[in-house]
């Protein structure tokens, strides 16, 4: 299948990334806590929107999460994340209190896989794949 690219000013490509993370003290937040889930998932897609990024994939388990995410050349990977986990930080943690008893939300740590090595439709197979509880 041929590459789809996105032209910016001087600069036209695709860069997607696959990132993993975990909450602080790998705590199962989501664990039959649906409207946390969903909350999670709407200021992910806020802060894909704001940013003019694309979640080609995402998948909030009991215990961590997945995103595939489609960004821009201006940004660096670890902006990419810390603009997820900080605005998913902030406003979780206002909106559900229950999440202060954590000295955070996420831990700083976090995996990240660039696509090219394998292509977008095995990862976004992977993270859809029912493997998660």
């Amino acid at each position: 299948m041929k590459p789809t690219y996105r032209h910016f000013n001087h600069a036209i490509g695709n860069a997607t990334v696959h990132l993993v993370w975990i909450p602080c003290r790998r705590k199962r937040l989501f664990y039959q806590n649906e409207t946390l889930k969903l909350r999670c998932i709407e200021v992910f897609q806020s802060v894909a929107n704001d940013k003019k990024w694309i979640i080609k994939a995402i998948e909030v388990a009991s215990d961590h999460v997945h995103l595939l995410v489609e960004y821009d050349p201006h940004h660096s990977i670890a902006q990419v994340v810390k603009a997820f986990k900080s605005r998913t930080s902030r406003l979780l943690r206002e909106e559900f209190p229950e999440l202060l008893k954590l000295p955070s939300l996420w831990t700083h740590s976090y995996m990240f896989d660039t696509t090219g090595k394998i292509s977008s439709k095995r990862i976004l197979d992977y993270i859809n794949d029912p493997h998660h509880d």
